[in-house]
């Protein structure tokens, strides 16, 4: 039976990328729901799963974006309940807060194609342990989280130790992986993307960091599809839920 997958969408040019391309070659079905145009929260025991993307907005700008909350408590539910969770940059912050970990802008943006180092404990993780011990990734991030206590960290980087956690069946990664040079193109479309752009890393900032995922877009997209195909493997038979006669996994 195919699996429903809930994808949780944050702005139009940050899908999932080559996560939905694996998704997809996996049997997957996918929903999308464009939180920050409007679209209503679905149900989520009526998915297997969720796949929580990235955005420019805060994970505690409420008062912003009403629509959070209620997003962060949908996700709360869902991973308490023993949902499978994929979360990247926005997605992973949203996951911290709504398990109760503390989300604020870090020391200093951290952009480019930079080093992730996977902790000791990663290779002991059934997702994780499919990926090299050091691999590149676009960085595009301003926010962090404190540890989150029953979390697992997973990765770090020069700039921020705090790069990817699991918790549960619940995965977080600070880091895009998913983002082909076509897929970059598109973000420095977005006027609001390219000003940040520039002020973080200067004049030309666009063209150079195009340069750096060309470079290294072939390495990151294939670490980008054994880490999720590892995942997708491992939810395959999802936990049971409050009220369900789902089959329960192994767990790692």
């Amino acid at each position: 039976m195919s699996r429903r997958f809930l994808v949780l969408q944050h702005i139009a040019c940050e899908p999932p990328g080559v996560f939905e391309d694996e998704l997809r070659e996996w049997g997957g079905e996918l929903e999308r729901v464009e939180v920050d145009e409007g679209d209503p929260l679905p149900d989520w025991r009526e998915f297997d799963a969720i796949i929580a993307m990235g955005g420019p907005m805060g994970a505690y700008e409420d008062d912003r974006f009403p629509w959070l909350a209620p997003e962060k408590r949908l996700i709360a539910e869902a991973v308490h309940a023993g949902l499978p969770y994929w979360g990247v940059c926005l997605g992973a912050q949203l996951l911290a807060a709504s398990l109760g970990a503390p989300v604020a802008p870090g020391p200093a943006a951290e952009v480019g194609v930079l080093s992730i180092e996977l902790t000791t404990a990663a290779a002991e993780d059934p997702v994780f342990a499919a990926a090299p011990a050091q691999f590149p990734a676009l960085q595009w991030h301003g926010d962090t989280w404190r540890p989150l206590a029953g979390a697992t960290q997973l990765a770090r980087s020069d700039a921020y130790e705090q790069q990817a956690f699991v918790f549960g069946r619940a995965y977080a990664l600070q880091f895009h992986l998913e983002v082909s040079v076509a897929l970059a193109e598109q973000w420095g479309d977005v006027p609001a993307y390219a000003r940040s752009l520039e002020a973080i890393l200067g004049a030309g900032a666009l063209p150079r960091l195009l340069a750096e995922i060309a470079a290294r877009e072939a390495e990151m997209l294939g670490v980008a599809r054994k880490l999720f195909r590892a995942w997708l493997e491992r939810v395959g038979e999802p936990a049971p839920l409050a009220g369900s006669s789902r089959a329960a996994p192994a767990t790692g």
